[in-house]
């Protein structure tokens, strides 16, 4: 990031005026295709996507040099069940059945791999149907308990990624997923998690996507308020009542989706995808709303907790490990340094637009009742001093 793009986030952001990103992003009428990487650097996305909290779709050119491309797939565009099988049989993964509604989700069950395989070939020879129901392996931490190298490359565009960064620093958890499965398999209607964002790369199969922009769930809720489980019914995808974007993603494409948008995804084909969730300076204020409204007046730890999968003193401690990375970064960065290459996607200008937005958000989160009802008695550094540390640095910077 440069000093010009620095500049016009930051004015962005003080144009919302309090609003949250998510509710006053335009609606598009199409979902943009980028075509070239060459051409299309890491500011162009910045401001152009991810400000503005839009969908896009890379073509398969961003992805061309993926290992998990060439290893993962026959000469036919199939799912390599051979190399899956010798590579990672033995590997116990999560598997949904798609047939079976538990709320607005589906029950999931735990098998090795080639259990999972097995069912899929089965699965395809009786011409996609099983008594079994129709599954789909979904929320694989491959990355977490296997070598991902080789697989895939973090593209420029989605490196400025909190929410992996602070799993990564507690080596506990990531929200890095692989999700295969036969066609026919989905996911039910939804807004990613925290409202984070999210991207998806077909390794091999082709997706459909919906997509609604945020607010205009609202209209699909029913008379008790809940969100409809599967949007694909004709009263749904009325386009004149409910605007919704439909998007077909080929092998090899990259779908971003933005903060808030809510969407359902379908399986063409049998498919293969790579999907991360991440957070940073543009969204933050959207997972700080989220959990606002997660909160539940009388068991908030309890409710909160297993509703959203954070609670308060946890999203305060999220906080607390990116800000100090941040500030030590200010501390190691040189002068010399401050032109770096804007396609690095980070470099101090990002650094201290990263402290500007963490800063912002903390000060909403000291003054919020609900949060000084919470015992921050052992926190280090108390929120308090760590807000006045992201101030001291925005101030010494600010002539960078």
């Amino acid at each position: 990031m440069d000093r010009e793009t620095r500049v016009f986030a930051e004015s962005h952001f003080r144009g919302l005026r309090g609003r949250l990103p998510s509710k006053v992003c335009p609606t598009p009428d199409r979902v943009d295709f980028i075509e070239k990487p060459d051409s299309f650097s890491y500011t162009d996305f910045f401001k152009s996507y991810l400000l503005p909290n839009v969908p896009c779709v890379f073509s398969s050119a961003f992805t061309e040099d993926w290992g998990s491309r060439k290893h993962w797939v026959t000469p036919s565009g199939k799912p390599d069940f051979d190399y899956l099988l010798q590579n990672y049989g033995d590997v116990v993964v999560p598997v949904a059945n798609c047939g079976v509604q538990e709320y607005n989700s589906n029950p999931k069950e735990h098998m090795p791999l080639k259990d999972y395989i097995s069912y899929w070939k089965e699965f395809i020879q009786r011409d996609y149907s099983s008594p079994r129901g129709c599954l789909y392996l979904k929320d694989w931490h491959l990355c977490r308990y296997s070598s991902a190298e080789g697989l895939f490359t973090l593209p420029v565009y989605f490196s400025s990624d909190w929410l992996n960064e602070y799993w990564d620093t507690l080596d506990v958890d990531d929200y890095r997923f692989i999700y295969m499965g036969p066609a026919g398999t989905w996911s039910p209607f939804h807004a990613d998690i925290f409202r984070s964002f999210s991207w998806s790369v077909n390794i091999c199969g082709r997706k459909k996507w919906f997509f609604f922009p945020p607010g205009q769930e609202e209209a699909l809720r029913d008379c008790h308020g809940g969100l409809p489980y599967d949007v694909t019914a004709p009263e749904f995808l009325d386009s004149h009542l409910h605007p919704v974007l439909e998007v077909t993603q080929e092998a090899g494409e990259m779908v971003f989706v933005p903060s808030g948008w809510h969407h359902q995804v379908h399986n063409l084909e049998d498919t293969i995808s790579i999907n991360h969730n991440w957070v940073n300076g543009c969204n933050l204020a959207n997972m700080w709303h989220f959990l606002q409204q997660e909160l539940c007046a009388v068991q908030q730890e309890v409710i909160m907790k297993s509703c959203s999968g954070i609670n308060f003193e946890e999203f305060y401690q999220f906080l607390k490990v990116i800000a100090e990375r941040r500030l030590l970064l200010v501390k190691k960065i040189s002068p010399g340094e401050l032109q770096c290459s804007e396609d690095s996607g980070l470099g101090l200008q990002h650094t201290i637009f990263d402290i500007s937005r963490i800063a912002e958000v903390l000060a909403s989160v000291v003054v919020n009742p609900d949060f000084q009802r919470v015992d921050t008695s052992r926190f280090l550094p108390q929120p308090e001093d760590l807000l006045q540390q992201l101030q001291e640095a925005l101030a010494t910077t600010e002539p960078l």
